[in-house]
């Protein structure tokens, strides 16, 4: 099957023929049918965490189950689903709590990745899916059957995009009235303010360095927009919020400067919730007397805290139902054979997603 391989951090991918292993105990193998580009895919490929080359890198897809070992029990073949990151046991203490994306186990795609070259050379599977590829093989655990009306592209949002709405609804809890600060409005970012928006926040501001995503922010609902190049951001939050600063910040840039912003803007007792995942040994400072006397918190947000099982298909039903939008954060699609230009654009901020559709 074709993929696209990164050989070297930072590089321009290389589209070649691989080789997907036989799906073995508890796994499915999936005929992809598209997938997102998120921007911490990007960071992998340029070298942020570090890891192992080659490898083919994306965790954000939907595709239709082909073949299945004989112990799975979670899809059968034929089915449409969304492919997750999220490995699970479904028994150990993290997953008791209902925390799935945090599950303690090892399993045998940790330890034996399924893809190789054709001279039988194994290739990393990126965050547990390298789905820059038109199959993957992954634990049944990490796909999550979708009605056959719902189109694979916006499908594959769900996967991964979709997490900031997870962020704002299942971590944080964001009560009704409260008001919010979205800090960047990328995919993660939209998804926070769509799921601000549905819990009632108000004022409900988005913070962004491009005005076009600032546009997109408030058709999904942001009540305002700021650009700090343009604005002096911190007065315009105290302006909003009546001298105090924000209830919650959403911090979904996974940037120093971006935290450090998102810290000032809260108010006493607020609450900083990190989304964005940052490059490896981007440091958080906090002014601790500051932090204690102000009774500060800060959380962070692994995926959403989603449970795929049982919150996939709440978003689905939000989806039809038209309070939840997926088509319209679709903003290009592209063949695998164009997938340089694909990420070019998401790196320049073209795109809110751009989809490799197969």
């Amino acid at each position: 099957m074709k993929a696209a391989v990164c050989y070297e951090f930072g590089k321009p991918l290389v589209i070649e023929e691989i080789v997907l292993d036989t799906p073995q105990a508890n796994e499915v193998r999936i005929k992809l049918k598209a997938c997102a580009i998120c921007h911490s895919d990007i960071l992998h490929m340029d070298g942020a965490w570090g890891g192992e080359l080659p490898a083919v890198f994306v965790h954000e897809a939907a595709g239709i189950v082909v073949e299945v070992s004989p112990d799975v029990t979670l899809t059968n073949v034929g089915d449409p689903v969304v492919v997750t990151l999220i490995r699970s046991c479904g028994r150990c203490f993290y997953c008791d709590k209902s925390e799935p994306q945090l599950c303690e186990k090892t399993f045998r795609l940790e330890k034996e990745s399924p893809l190789h070259n054709e001279a039988g050379q194994p290739m990393f599977q990126a965050l547990r899916t390298g789905t820059f590829a038109k199959e993957v093989v992954v634990h049944e655990s990490q796909v999550v059957p979708v009605p056959a009306d719902v189109s694979m592209d916006s499908a594959s949002l769900i996967a991964c995009g979709i997490i900031g709405y997870g962020a704002v609804v299942k971590t944080a809890k964001v009560p009704v009235g409260s008001s919010v600060v979205v800090i960047g409005a990328g995919g993660v970012g939209l998804n926070s303010i769509q799921g601000a928006a549905l819990s009632g926040a108000t004022p409900l501001i988005a913070i962004d360095l491009l005005d076009h995503k600032l546009d997109v922010a408030k058709f999904l609902g942001a009540t305002h927009g700021f650009n700090p190049k343009q604005r002096n951001v911190a007065e315009q939050v105290l302006a909003l919020t009546n001298g105090r600063g924000a209830d919650y910040v959403f911090v979904t840039a996974g940037s120093e400067m971006a935290m450090h912003q998102g810290l000032a803007l809260l108010r006493q007792v607020g609450t900083l919730i990190l989304v964005g995942m940052p490059a490896s040994g981007v440091k958080l400072a906090i002014e601790a007397a500051d932090f204690a006397n102000d009774s500060l918190h800060v959380m962070g947000s692994k995926m959403g805290s989603t449970r795929e099982r049982i919150d996939v298909p709440k978003l689905i039903a939000l989806y039809r139902d038209g309070r939840l939008k997926l088509d319209e954060l679709v903003t290009k699609r592209y063949p695998l054979e164009e997938i340089n230009e694909a990420v070019a654009a998401v790196k320049r901020g073209d795109a809110v997603r751009n989809v490799i559709v197969f």
